[in-house]
């Protein structure tokens, strides 16, 4: 699980830094949250329904990494045009 994590990690860091609209920040989302429901599967939860403090240790992860991704949309350009 953590080399997924790892290897997620990376792939976001080898973004380059464009200038994008609301439809590439929604494209770079969707592929955060894509990568996330796959996290979830491999943890043998369901997205949507495991949640709090009981999850176990694979989801919490899965969950930091979604927050990691999703900040990386921002930090790579794609944060929406006002």
């Amino acid at each position: 699980m953590r080399k997924f994590i790892n290897i997620l990690l990376i792939s976001f860091m080898l973004v380059s830094f464009i200038e994008a609209g609301p439809a590439a920040y929604g494209i770079c989302q969707t592929g955060c949250n894509a990568v996330a429901v796959a996290c979830y599967a491999a943890a043998g939860a369901t997205m949507g329904v495991t949640a709090g403090a009981s999850a176990p240790a694979a989801v919490l992860a899965c969950n930091a990494a979604l927050g990691v991704c999703m900040a990386g949309c921002v930090a790579a350009g794609f944060a929406p045009i006002p």
